[in-house]
């Protein structure tokens, strides 16, 4: 048999062949959605937990009467117009120190002091410099006392013809000679005077004064350690023994949108209010528009004069200053309510509503919206004062979203 023969006896004919049983379909359904769902599932517990960066702010507190005519509301700091760190104006060791924070101090109160050996010795050689040279000029005034009258003698002398001219010319001589040393001394005296003064200089130099009146706010320095006017590398040597402000001078800075700058103008009336001191208004006016903007941030600065002094008003708090169309009249008392960005309520089925922002996630709360005050919403009713609201919802912000405070890079 030969391969031929082979493969036709391998050959299956047409009545040897079974009918071909169809695979059923429905697992590959079932699988199928099963997939949907479980990716439908995925994508909707990915939504829950994502959580989304928006802008928040805090609602505060009406800081102006209504009836004040507030045209605008911006937030800034107090800032002191009198602040200096004090330092000597030599390099020196303290062995001193008078001072610690919180302590007011007058003009020239004595604050510090250097090691004064060196200073001290150097003005007592000044000093006996000074005396020596003095005591020079004594010397020196007695022998042009002595010349003169040596002069006078050998004139009389020569003039009878007792003593030949020349005598009468080296008596002259002397004579100029201890004129010319005594003013050579008082010159001398003269020069040693200044060496004194600047020998005191150097030595008042080894106390550190205060150089107005205020209120010492950071002690920077210890006694034995080295102080110098001047920055030294290593870290071993302090530039300043004390900070002292001015309290007398303290303003607020605020920065205004430079959009809504128009509507301020100079001694223009307003209110300040302490975010420390929520209820405590404070009377102020604009004391200048700093002619400049910053255009990272399209702002302009305000300079405000607080017309109150108080201890309470420290440097670097925080206040929000109401710019008013006139002066508030006494007794008036600020709209009940919390304002928030005019940017924050969203229109709801026809009503206004915010998204208030609790424990991550943004509840979307109804409210009642009042008067504007600039780019600020006074909300009377359903909202409290300090509450945190999302300043500018996305639209696809929904009820019970997972959000985070936005950062720079967001």
């Amino acid at each position: 048999m030969d391969q031929t023969d082979l493969l036709k006896e391998l050959r299956i004919g047409k009545n040897q062949r079974e009918e071909a049983t169809p695979r059923p379909r429905w697992p590959w359904i079932v699988g199928a959605v099963i997939a949907v769902g479980v990716l439908a599932g995925g994508a909707w517990m990915l939504r829950s937990t994502r959580s989304m960066a928006v802008e928040i702010a805090t609602a505060e507190a009406p800081a102006a009467d209504s009836a004040g005519g507030a045209v605008l509301q911006a937030t800034g700091y107090v800032t002191a117009r009198r602040e200096a760190t004090v330092s000597a104006q030599i390099t020196g060791r303290l062995t001193e120190v008078h001072i610690e924070e919180g302590e007011r101090v007058v003009q020239g109160q004595l604050l510090a002091r250097l090691d004064d050996s060196q200073a001290k010795a150097a003005l007592e050689l000044a000093r006996a410099q000074l005396g020596a040279a003095q005591a020079a000029v004594g010397q020196y005034r007695a022998q042009v006392v002595l010349a003169r009258q040596t002069l006078v003698r050998q004139h009389e002398l020569v003039t009878r013809g007792l003593t030949p001219k020349q005598s009468y010319d080296q008596a002259a001589a002397g004579a100029a000679s201890a004129e010319a040393a005594l003013i050579g001394a008082e010159r001398q005296v003269q020069v040693a005077a200044a060496q004194r003064d600047e020998a005191t200089v150097g030595y008042d130099y080894t106390f550190v004064r205060a150089p107005f009146a205020g209120v010492i706010i950071d002690k920077a320095a210890q006694v034995g350690e080295i102080i110098s006017p001047l920055s030294a590398g290593g870290g071993f040597t302090r530039t300043g023994v004390a900070t002292i402000v001015d309290m007398n001078s303290l303003e607020v800075d605020v920065d205004v949108n430079e959009a809504y700058i128009a509507r301020i103008r100079p001694d223009q009336p307003a209110e300040a209010v302490l975010d420390a001191y929520p209820d405590w208004k404070i009377p102020a006016h604009v004391i200048a528009i700093v002619p400049t903007a910053d255009k990272s941030k399209a702002t302009v600065k305000v300079r405000v004069a607080l017309e109150s002094k108080d201890p309470r008003i420290l440097p670097d708090m925080g206040v929000r200053v109401s710019f008013l169309e006139q002066a508030p009249k006494a007794g008036s008392a600020p709209p009940k309510g919390a304002l928030v960005p005019a940017t924050a309520l969203v229109k709801r089925d026809g009503s206004d509503a915010v998204f208030v922002v609790a424990a991550e996630r943004a509840r979307l709360t109804p409210v009642t919206a009042g008067p504007s005050y600039g780019d600020l919403r006074l909300i009377t009713s359903g909202l409290a004062v300090g509450a945190r609201v999302v300043a500018k919802p996305p639209s696809d912000l929904a009820d019970g979203a997972r959000v985070h405070a936005a950062t720079a890079s967001e």
